[in-house]
């Protein structure tokens, strides 16, 4: 069974009537909604680590939609953005997408666009999710290293071979096998190549 919550859709817009709109018709889909009639308002809830999407009006007073992306970009948020305006044109759009929104539309929306838009940015941010936690779990395996397993993994890495370790850090290659072994037992690999990866995912090489 499933007990996964609902992904979560912010709707922050200052026209109340769509605001209303908007919550009915996401609630019927299935979503959670929360609604917003300002950025401002917006900015002083806390944001959760969760699935979750913003539907972003362009034209709001004290604060536009796109300094609230501007904001949300400066505390490295996440959450994708899909911008809804009624005075959407192309400069617009290629301004929201450059500065990392999912997606631009313009109202009025046909409730199957809004929906393929917000399905699109949640599985987009599902990935970054993923890839997020990934990262996590191996820096949490990098760090059970200790300092000489560090040294060998880094030579391992960049291609050497046991015998050319053993010689560089004055061991036998017998015990440079050994520790070899247990760096990939620690980074949960099988290979080379997949220790490659994972040094490639921590930035080494």
């Amino acid at each position: 069974m499933n007990n996964m919550p609902a992904p979560l859709i912010h709707v922050i817009d200052d026209d109340a009537p769509l605001r209303t709109a908007m919550y009915r018709l996401l609630l019927a889909c299935g979503y959670r909604v929360l609604t917003y009639e300002s950025a401002s308002e917006f900015i002083e809830n806390p944001l959760h680590d969760e699935l979750s999407c913003i539907l972003l009006d362009v034209n709001m007073p004290t604060m536009s939609g796109f300094q609230l992306q501007e904001y949300l970009n400066k505390v490295n948020s996440h959450i994708p953005i899909v911008f809804l305006t009624a005075h959407g044109d192309i400069s617009l759009s290629v301004r929201a997408m450059k500065a990392g929104a999912e997606n631009f539309l313009s109202k009025p929306v046909q409730k199957d666009d809004l929906l393929v838009a917000i399905e699109g940015a949640l599985e987009h941010y599902r990935k970054t999710m993923d890839e997020s936690g990934n990262l996590s779990h191996v820096r949490l395996c990098y760090a059970r290293l200790t300092a000489r397993e560090i040294e060998v993994f880094n030579m391992v890495v960049r291609g050497q071979l046991n015998k050319q370790i053993a010689f560089q850090l004055g061991n036998s290659e017998r015990t440079i096998k050994s520790q070899r072994s247990k760096v990939m037992e620690k980074m949960e690999v099988t290979s080379v190549a997949q220790l490659v990866l994972v040094a490639k995912q921590l930035g080494y090489i």
